[in-house]
């Protein structure tokens, strides 16, 4: 498994086990640290000194601002509805789907196990439960948790 050529790096990227991600088109920022068996597809974004734990998958269409934590085995998508094949039967391709964006917010944190649906927005410093099954837009400064998730809580920032 690859870091392309067609990956954008920034500065102090830590990369832990570079044999062991698929990294291809996408763009990570200045100090961000990726563990291994992630991938990140082309057209993601990652920001600056945030941390992607391994088995995570973030693909197309998914922008990842500076400060997040992204947990282990987090899984994100980017189709509303996903189809292997057309009405007639026929293979899907590329010109048979749209790509729904995701956008994760400074400072948040999406714990280990959780699933992000696409075309919703993850606030500033909101924290995802692990497990939880994100189906609509989390307010900043928030907890979300369970299937589907839904406010628990606020985030007390102690730092």
């Amino acid at each position: 498994m690859p870091v392309t050529e067609t990956v954008k790096l920034g500065k102090d990227v830590r990369i832990f086990q570079p044999d062991l991600v698929n990294l291809y088109g996408c763009s990570i920022g200045d100090e961000t640290k990726i563990g291994a068996f992630v991938e990140i597809q082309g057209g993601a974004t990652i920001g600056a000194r945030c941390k992607i734990s391994s088995h995570s998958f973030v693909c197309e269409g998914v922008t990842i601002e500076d400060e997040v934590f992204v947990g282990h085995g987090v899984m994100f998508t980017n189709d509303v509805y996903p189809r292997a094949t057309t009405p007639d039967g026929a293979l899907a391709t590329a010109a048979d789907w749209t790509c729904s964006p995701t956008v994760v917010k400074r400072r948040a944190s999406i714990g280990s196990g959780a699933t992000i649906l696409p075309n919703l927005t993850i606030g500033e410093n909101a924290l995802v439960a692990a497990g939880a099954v994100v189906t609509k837009d989390v307010p900043a400064n928030v907890i979300v948790a369970g299937v589907p998730a839904v406010v628990v809580g606020e985030v007390a920032d102690k730092r």
